[in-house]
């Protein structure tokens, strides 16, 4: 077994072999908490959620990072608009995230750092770049020299003398280069005492890029195994975390990085600046968050994920037919294997694992979870006990190990669906089928499916 991954930074997939042995470490850049969480941010975690899975699936230890930006230009802007705290408006959205992120079944990183924690870690760590010669002050704002840094734009492939002044990058006259950043700014007139602290070089708060670089390293030590995020903090984040903590450590910062492809609205990038984003929460009221999360792996993770209704529609629709099939097979098999002997499905099983091994490839992996399907539905009626639990074993392994697809479950319906149900098997039983459809559709109107075994009994759950 060896896993590849795609390292952005090599431009090639590569055998995955990480510091220690059994141990990854994995910092993933988080969310600014100013706006509720969209469905390009849950992309992004459910990415990393099954590189997470896998790694643990392979029998790796994984310590995940992943930070809060909890002071920055937009949560004081947005704060002033709603006349609140900075700190009262990103804790509303750090636990918006929590809240929609777990009706996605993300599993939580070990560690949740927020800058406001490591104020002092963040000085420290620029006090010893300006020591180093590689960061300047000037009228309170401190800068990092990105001409110091000889490899600066190794990672997006963009050489300093063909980047355009201004292009993501602010214009300052009080900077040496048009193409330094910030590493601490000065406190500016009018902004709220929360969000200035004490430095050497002033009152003030630190620079974005600054800020995953000391939390990353405090946390996971001075090189990390993997380090991702969304394509679009290829350049200037990622490159600028770079140039500051190999600057700082000498050291090489991340083995693997690892970047995602965006979620597009007719074929432009979903974010808020373009105003073209769907929130989480309006999403989940009107699709089952099984549903989008099956949805947001039936494309690789490096590319593009154009969002629609039809696309959402069909994930919804193939997730319908995983869940028949396999709660008519749990009705047949009650206990799943506690391994999997059958050759051929252990063939499968290596199959599917064999696709995640290959740079995560969840499209290929849905594919064999279909494979798993159709062999549980041919087999559903002529296979003996020990063989379903086995095609129980796989799926529960596949789907919800794997893939973290939640479960469906047989759902405890009230008294009256159950009444319902009991009464519709009587007339299945007695061929009266106009009754047995008018009940049908009064249990699909209480929010509920019905799905019928050949042996006449009929299995009772919730719409997805």
């Amino acid at each position: 077994m060896t896993i590849k991954i795609h390292n952005t930074l090599s431009n090639k997939k590569e055998e995955f072999h990480p510091q220690n042995e059994k141990f990854v470490s994995m910092y993933v850049c988080g969310i600014t908490p100013y706006d509720e969480v969209h469905l390009g941010h849950a992309r992004v975690y459910v990415v990393f959620d099954i590189v997470k899975r896998h790694l643990l699936r392979r029998g790796y230890r994984v310590k995940h990072v992943q930070n809060f930006t909890d002071v920055d230009d937009k949560i004081i802007k947005r704060s002033r608009e709603k006349n609140m705290k900075p700190s009262q408006l990103a804790q509303i959205y750090i636990d918006d995230y929590f809240v929609q992120t777990d009706k996605l079944n993300i599993l939580r990183a070990e560690e949740y750092p927020r800058v406001t924690q490591m104020i002092p870690e963040i000085i420290n760590f620029i006090k010893e770049l300006v020591d180093r010669g590689f960061a300047y002050e000037t009228g309170g704002d401190v800068y990092f020299s990105v001409e110091k840094f000889k490899d600066y734009g190794k990672l997006s492939k963009r050489k300093l003398k063909n980047l355009k002044a201004g292009a993501r990058v602010g214009i300052c006259a009080e900077k040496t280069s048009a193409f330094d950043f910030t590493l601490w700014k000065r406190t500016k007139e009018n902004e709220p005492r929360e969000v200035a602290w004490e430095s050497p070089w002033g009152e003030g708060r630190p620079g974005w890029h600054i800020e995953c670089s000391v939390m990353s390293s405090e946390l996971l030590g001075d090189t990390i195994d993997i380090h991702g995020g969304g394509q679009d903090l290829i350049f200037p984040h990622h490159e600028n975390e770079i140039a500051q903590s190999e600057s700082k450590t000498g050291k090489r910062f991340v083995i693997y990085w690892i970047h995602n492809g965006f979620v597009t609205v007719n074929k432009e990038k979903m974010s808020k600046s373009l105003n073209n984003f769907f929130t989480l929460k309006a999403v989940f009221e009107k699709y089952n968050p099984r549903a989008v999360r099956y949805y947001l792996l039936t494309q690789r993770y490096s590319s593009p994920l154009d969002f629609s209704d039809d696309g959402i529609e069909a994930a919804k629709n193939a997730l319908q037919g995983m869940d028949d099939a396999y709660l008519k097979l749990i009705s047949s098999a009650k206990e799943a294997a506690t391994e999997i002997t059958d050759k051929d499905l252990s063939g499968l099983q290596e199959d599917f694992l064999g696709a995640l091994d290959n740079d995560f490839n969840s499209e290929k992996a849905l594919s064999y979870l279909h494979e798993l399907k159709s062999l549980m539905l041919k087999e559903l009626f002529t296979a003996g006990g020990e063989r379903l639990s086995q095609l129980r074993k796989l799926f529960e392994d596949f789907t919800g190990t794997s893939l973290g697809i939640a479960l469906p479950e047989e759902h405890n319906a009230d008294r009256v669906v159950h009444g319902l149900l009991k009464e519709r098997n009587e007339a299945r039983k007695n061929k009266n089928w106009t009754e047995s459809d008018r009940l049908r559709k009064l249990i699909n109107e209480k929010g509920y499916r019905i799905s019928d075994n050949e042996d006449g009994s009929s299995v009772l759950m919730k719409k997805v």
